[in-house]
């Protein structure tokens, strides 16, 4: 699966090719994949993929070398899934509520995300692979005609569920086949999975498993059930707190709670009783549009379809989880953050929060237009991108976006025109800062 890396004015730009399936930095693999993932009729499709590098600046490509040597001084740092660092620019303004000086500054690093391909079929919650993205020219229009909509209620506003936030998760008490809404987990009906964002049956793995090489992944019928590492989502602004210390073999990400063989559901990290935990905070969605948009992150750790969602109805304003590096998924040694799909006004969850669109296959889920990255570094910035969903996908988005507040630098998507970069931009918020990401 080939990645391809925004090129901000600021931002040093890196792509892999390898056979996960979203955009996240955590994808570089060279080995086959043993992941199994499961079709109705018991077929196996074993994902293999072998990974490529493209390294790019500003739109162009470089030297692998030049590259690699870049890396290697420090002067660029693969990020999306990791720390920024390129040329500072000028340093963030202070919190407008308290002022604020940032320590490193050197300031601000530059960050660019990772955009996949959509070259290999992904866990998804159909029994067919998706379609291959659209060859065609993206259109010079700044422009695009208006959306199909939905024949059924746009589900605008997230799941209900999400309850007892605040109570700790009694490990090996509950039954696999009780979905834990009532320890703060919402329940995603749509995806056929009984509740849980993702399913990765895991034969063989046991709490001292050092790491995972069989990775089975969930259908639709599929439940819970032993030997299961079972996914879920938190309510906008906040995320899961569960995943084994083991990964796979071949870098695959895997999340959840754990179905012992007695069938109940254990925690994967005791130290976090609480199964879902408050970002950094700081960055909200302002929908200021006449119609509900839903902004939906990826199952990461776990399936990494974009199925989390952040549904925002008409002028509603929701919070957006911003993971602390400090105490997020790390993989491969690397610090993570979060990533949205930003689909068109009007979807419902099942039309958006999903890999395959029912309602528009060429321009949501997987193929939705723009994609928003977030993430807290350990020296305190927040750094937020928006970005075209090039190459895999053409679509373009039917409503303006900008980020604004306690920023560094400007950032939008305004009548098909980025500012801040070519096809996408990248700013910065300083600790204790607010950030909006409006919609309109």
């Amino acid at each position: 699966m080939k990645y391809t890396i925004l090129a901000a004015t600021l931002a040093a730009t890196v792509a892999a090719s390898p056979s996960h399936h979203h955009q996240h930095h955590h994808a570089k693999k060279n080995a086959p994949n043993k992941v199994e993932k499961r079709a109705p009729d018991a077929v196996t499709q074993v994902v293999v993929g072998p990974t490529a590098t493209v390294y790019q600046l500003d739109g162009k490509i470089l030297d692998a070398d030049k590259a690699a040597a870049g890396l290697a001084d420090g002067e660029y740092v693969v990020v999306g899934e990791t720390t920024p660092t390129y040329v500072p620019p000028p340093p963030p303004p202070p919190p407008s509520s308290t002022p604020a000086t940032t320590s490193s500054a050197g300031g601000m690093k530059a960050q660019f995300i990772e955009e996949p391909s959509s070259s290999s079929a992904p866990p998804t919650t159909t029994s067919a692979p998706p379609p291959p993205p659209t060859t065609t020219a993206q259109p010079t229009s700044s422009s695009a005609p208006p959306p199909p909509k939905s024949s059924k209620p746009a589900q605008a506003s997230p799941p209900s569920g999400g309850s007892g936030l605040n109570a700790d998760f009694p490990s090996g008490k509950i039954p696999c086949s009780h979905f834990p809404s009532d320890y703060g987990a919402v329940p995603l009906e749509w995806l056929g999975t009984g509740g849980w964002s993702g399913l990765q049956f895991v034969p063989g793995y046991s709490a001292d498993s050092q790491s995972i090489s069989d990775i089975i992944t969930g259908i639709v019928g599929d439940s819970c059930k032993s030997g299961g590492m079972c996914s879920y989502a938190c309510p906008p602004g906040y995320q899961k707190t569960q995943w084994p210390s083991a990964q796979g073999s071949t870098l695959q990400s895997i999340g959840g709670l754990y179905c012992n063989s007695d069938g109940f559901l254990e925690l994967t990290r005791p130290d976090h009783p609480k199964l879902c935990e408050a970002g950094a905070g700081g960055v909200t969605i302002q929908n200021d549009l006449d119609d509900s948009v839903c902004t939906c992150r990826t199952d990461y750790p776990g399936i990494e379809s974009m199925v989390i969602p952040a549904c925002a109805t008409a002028g509603q304003t929701i919070p957006l989880c911003n993971p602390d590096e400090s105490d997020y998924y790390v993989w491969d040694g690397k610090s993570t953050s979060a990533q949205y799909y930003v689909n068109k006004k009007g979807y419902g969850v099942a039309d958006a929060c999903v890999w395959n669109s029912p309602l528009d296959p060429k321009g949501a889920g997987n193929w939705s237009p723009v994609i928003l990255g977030v993430g807290k570094t350990a020296g305190g910035l927040t750094f937020l991108s928006i970005f075209q969903n090039l190459p895999t996908s053409t679509a373009l988005l039917d409503f303006n976006i900008e980020i604004t507040g306690d920023v560094n630098s400007k950032c939008s998507y305004i009548n098909g025109v980025w500012t801040g970069g070519n096809n996408g931009c990248t700013t910065a918020m300083p600790a204790g800062g607010s950030a909006v990401i409006r919609y309109f």
